[in-house]
This record gives structure tokens, C-alpha cells and sequence, in this order.
């Protein structure tokens, strides 16, 4: 099968070529997905910078994310059957023409929805569902202050919290990237190039919960901007890992800072996650009453230029590759 490796094992998005590997087979409880749409996301640009490697086991091959029709089952699967319509969450192998997966971590792809746009769905469903819904409690009537609301996990993060009630604010740099943020439901857009986000946060009455992708000096206005019992979520540091804060602005006002990363988690608490999300969110996106933008699609032959165009962050929604 053709598969997107990285020359010299590291490198650029220069680096990205195509070259024929050996197809996986899937073991035990284990299913074979023929991808037809593989999401592109900033972790995949961290592990061809060598900076985020696959966990044990997993496969060397960038991609977290498809959607495709299953190929073959392993022993001990019951859910699925050859030619149905999936979408899954991946520890890696996600840009390649087939890609291997525990069965217990897909999804069923509706009829209503094209398997390009479900390629772009597991990776930043489960991210948001996890940190902003199970570690930030988000919950209906609370205000959700969303950073990077032109990225994939920003306009997933909208669109998830106003279904479930939430009212949000988002930010983006640029009066355009607002514009679409607001356009996608946000009851609130903040340009960040213009305006300070936490004091308009504050004059807005203020977050419940900060589900936050930049860290850096965001930390400390995050914290000015939360309302008391507010909970920040971190879960990536664009502008820097390194912070410093008031330790005792975190105790008068009783936030809550919780942080977590997705890939590494053991199978079973993947397992768990799919199933929570089944049963709690993706009824959203099959009842089509979410409807995830994607931003470009590229051939797998051009995943270079797919990593080029995400590190302008000029995206708005999802940028998928085509196998």
C-alpha cells in the first residue's frame, strides 16, 4: 500500500513523500479500515519535527484520525463487518491507503455523512469531549472561552459546546477568522490581534471553563478571565510550555487546572472514551445537527503541502488527506 513517510526520519514538511510499505494485517479484536479520508493535525506536525513520537506498539506512520470502509476483521470481533462505514481514532498509521485499529475505538459513519468529512472528526471529537466536557464539566447555561476558534479543535470545541447548551466565546487572530467563528455559532468572537481577550472576556461576564491550545502568556489571562470555581484545561502549549502565575489568585478564586494528552491513553480508556462519546455526542453529528467544516482536502501525494498550509494556522476547520 502507499504510505506518507518522513525522510531521514525528522525533517520539514519538505520531508513528506510517498513509498510503497507493507500492508497491516489486523490481530484479534483488531479491524482493517481501507481509508478514504485521514485527518491532519498539529500532533502529526510534532512527530515529523521529531518532537512526539507513537507510542509503544503503534505504527511509525503519521495520522490519528480516519474514516473509511473496514477491509477485514480479526478474530473476536462481532461489531463490525467487511464494507461498513467507520471512523477511528488511531495511535498512528492514519496517512496510508489502509490503516489497522482495536475495534473498540470506531465509530459508524451515518449515511448522511460523507467519509471525507468523518475523516476529520475522531481525533478532535474525543479531544474536546474529553477535556472540555469530562475534565472541564462544561455544562448547559456555563460560558466556555474557546482559544484558536479557526482550528480544527477550536470549531469542533464551538460547535460541541453550543450543542450542549454552552454559551461561547471564542478567539482568533484576524477580523475574519471572528467573523466565521460567530458564523459558526459563537455567541461571542474576540481578535486577538486587536483586542485584549481576557478583559473582553471579563466585561462579557466572564468563562466557566478556558479549553486552551496555547499556553505561554495565555496562562495568566486565562486566570484573569475565569469566573470563581472556573476550570482552565490545557491541552497543548503553542506559545510556550514555561509559566508563571499567582498561586494565591488560584485559591481565592478556587480554579481548577487540569491538563491532559489523548494518543498515549491505554486501549481500554480509548475504549471507554468511544463509548461515552457514542452514547453522549456523536448522536450530534449523525442526527446532523453538527456539521464539521472542512477547510482543504488534499491528495496523500501532497501531505506536504497539507503540513505547510496548517503551520500558517490560516485554516478554518479541518484539513484532511485523500489516500
Amino acid at each position: 500500500m502507499r504510505a506518507v513517510q518522513i525522510r531521514g526520519g525528522k525533517g520539514t514538511a519538505d520531508d513528506l513523500f510517498v513509498a510503497e510499505v507493507d500492508r497491516p494485517s489486523p490481530k484479534a479484536h483488531e479491524i482493517l479500515i481501507r481509508v478514504v479520508s485521514a485527518g491532519v493535525n498539529r500532533p502529526d506536525i510534532a512527530q515529523r519535527e521529531g518532537n512526539y513520537p507513537p507510542p509503544p506498539g503503534a505504527s511509525e506512520v503519521m495520522g490519528l484520525e480516519v474514516a473509511g470502509t473496514v477491509a477485514a476483521v480479526g478474530a473476536g470481533v462481532d461489531r463490525w463487518r467487511e464494507g461498513d462505514r467507520v471512523a477511528a481514532l488511531l495511535p498512528g498509521g492514519g496517512y496510508a491507503e489502509y490503516a489497522v485499529v482495536d475495534a473498540r475505538h470506531a465509530l459508524p459513519v451515518p449515511d448522511r455523512m460523507s467519509l471525507e468529512e468523518a475523516g476529520g472528526l475522531p481525533e478532535t471529537v474525543f479531544t474536546v469531549f474529553t477535556n472540555l466536557f469530562e475534565r472541564g464539566r462544561l455544562t448547559a447555561g456555563e460560558t466556555a472561552l474557546i482559544h484558536g476558534g479557526n482550528s480544527g479543535i477550536g470549531t469542533t470545541a464551538i460547535l460541541m459546546a453550543k450543542a450542549a447548551g454552552a454559551r461561547v466565546i471564542a478567539t482568533a487572530r484576524g477580523a475574519q477568522k471572528a467573523e466565521k467563528a460567530l458564523s459558526l455559532g459563537a455567541d461571542i468572537a474576540i481578535d486577538v490581534a486587536g483586542e485584549d481577550f481576557s478583559a473582553a472576556t471579563r466585561a462579557a461576564g466572564g468563562a466557566d471553563v478556558v479549553l486552551d491550545i496555547i499556553g505561554g502568556d495565555y496562562f495568566r489571562r486565562n486566570i484573569d478571565a475565569l469566573n470563581p470555581d472556573g476550570r482552565l484545561v490545557q491541552i497543548a502549549t503553542l506559545g510556550g510550555n514555561l509559566v508563571e502565575t499567582d498561586l494565591l489568585q488560584l485559591m481565592f478564586k478556587r480554579l481548577t487546572l487540569t491538563a491532559s494528552t489523548l494518543r498515549g491513553r491505554p486501549a481500554d480508556e480509548k475504549a471507554r472514551l468511544t463509548a461515552a462519546i457514542a452514547a453522549q455526542a456523536w448522536p450530534w453529528f449523525t442526527e446532523g445537527r453538527i456539521r464539521l467544516p472542512v477547510d482543504k482536502s488534499f491528495p496523500l501525494e501532497q501531505a506536504g503541502a497539507a503540513h505547510a498550509w496548517l503551520e500558517t494556522g490560516s485554516q478554518f476547520g479541518k484539513v484532511v488527506l485523500r489516500p
